[in-house]
């Protein structure tokens, strides 16, 4: 008799890292279309620098910002597919593009005693998380220190309205909004655990587009207008837009919770998307 044989899915590790090596150098030298566009109208204090910073940047390969950041990956994947040891390889790869680049190590071993910098940029932050869909991706966030202080968890009780959420966000970003060099893109997570709220609050950072079910993409309007009127704008100077976007993900949570998490992305918005070629083979 035959052997059991399993179909299983795979990736070109080679062609994995090209890729992630050339989009983690794009998200720190060059800014997306957006942005750009954001900066081009912007005719405030300092306006003129921050477009040379970017046009520099671009023609020259340094960095966007002396702060480049702490590397967060989110890989997205279906059933079946074999990661061989994914985490090594994205360690490797962040390793390898801050080594052979003008980027700041910001990465310290120990938090709270030694904090002794690691001089690599390593260890990434890796979340991998099983979705529906038949494909496989790898989304990333380029995390300055003055943005991830921005993050937030409250935890509501479940009666509180949208009102209630919608104040408390805003009131964060009236407080403490101009120290993370706006204009801002909020991601927000609604439901879940309290880890899983945060988790949702960073991947939103990752989304384009608005929410699909009316009622949350309502919300993400609402915060967005009330933050825009706060007029931190650039730079927290009071000229331009204080907020780029506002994209709400959610997830359902215990009868007596309500935790929202709240993650916030500088003017740069550095990231990166890559859809992984998987290909079908046998097992066994």
């Amino acid at each position: 008799m035959g052997g059991i044989k399993l179909r299983i899915r795979v990736f070109d590790e080679e062609k994995l890292k090209d890729s992630l090596r050339k989009e983690l150098v794009k998200a720190n030298t060059h800014v997306d279309d957006l942005i750009w566009k954001n900066l081009l109208s912007y005719d405030g204090p300092f306006a003129e620098f921050l477009r040379k910073n970017v046009e520099v940047a671009k023609r020259t390969g340094l960095p966007l910002c002396q702060d480049t950041g702490m590397v967060e990956f989110f890989v997205f994947v279906p059933p079946n597919v074999v990661l061989r040891d994914l985490t090594s390889t994205l360690n490797e790869i962040v390793r390898e593009v801050y080594s052979s680049n003008p980027f700041r190590y910001g990465v310290v071993s120990d938090p709270l005693f030694k904090r002794q910098n690691t001089k690599d940029n390593t260890p990434a932050i890796i979340h991998i998380i099983q979705w529906e869909l038949e494909s496989m991706q790898i989304r990333f966030l380029v995390k300055g220190g003055g943005s991830e202080n921005l993050s937030r968890l409250f935890m509501f009780v479940p009666t509180s309205g949208k009102q209630i959420i919608v104040d408390k966000v805003v009131q964060h970003i009236a407080e403490n909004g101009w120290n993370a060099c706006p204009p801002l893109k909020i991601g927000i997570g609604i439901g879940g655990s309290s880890e899983q709220a945060m988790l949702l609050s960073k991947v939103a950072l990752t989304e384009d587009k608005p929410s699909q079910e009316e009622k949350y993409a309502e919300l993400e309007r609402e915060i967005f207008e009330k933050i825009n009127q706060l007029h931190i704008g650039y730079q927290g100077l009071g000229h331009g837009i204080t907020c780029y976007a506002v994209r709400v993900l959610h997830a359902p949570t215990h009868i007596a919770t309500l935790p929202v998490g709240v993650s916030v992305d500088c003017y740069l918005c550095r990231r990166g998307i890559i859809d992984v070629e998987l290909v079908e083979a046998e097992c066994g």
